[in-house]
């Protein structure tokens, strides 16, 4: 079995322009955990759902202290101005551009490619979903599910 009998050739894709909010957007109403970053025809990126998910990790702080009398005070205001910061850094993710945080090592497959190739390439790269291009161009878009369902199929 190849690729091409297993592949989705109605590509959902984003673009490098488009915000977090914008992407998640996409992802949610199409239902899919991924999508390749178009640049007109190009592919440029892809941008996954581990990807938004890693943008509201906070920071982490510091190793466990014990405050001195003084900054018995100065610890209050130190937190307030963390949450503030926290705040500031949840509401400003969905404004960051696609281009900031997508994938740009993208690893791709031929349509004329197995789905045994391209099932141990998911596995090898550890990776959900592979862009199908033909002569530098996006033509579908195959996943871990697309070649479960092709399997069911035989």
């Amino acid at each position: 079995m190849k690729v091409k009998d297993v592949m989705n050739p109605n590509v959902v894709f984003c673009k490098p322009d488009d915000t977090v909010r914008e992407a998640a957007k996409i992802l949610k109403e199409n239902s899919i955990s991924g999508a390749p970053i178009l640049e007109g025809e190009k592919l440029v990126g892809i941008i996954s759902e581990a990807d938004l998910l890693k943008l509201l990790i906070l920071p982490e702080k510091g190793e466990l202290w014990l405050p001195s009398p003084f900054e018995v005070i100065e610890v209050p205001i130190r937190e307030l101005i963390g949450w503030e910061d926290t705040k500031k850094m949840l509401s400003d993710a969905g404004a960051i551009r696609i281009k900031e945080i997508m994938t740009k090592d993208v690893h791709t497959i031929s349509s004329e490619a197995s789905v045994e190739e391209a099932s141990e390439h998911m596995i090898r790269h550890r990776i959900n979903r592979l862009p199908v291009t033909e002569d530098n161009r996006v033509v579908g878009i195959v996943t871990r599910g697309d070649i479960i369902e092709g399997l069911a199929k035989l």
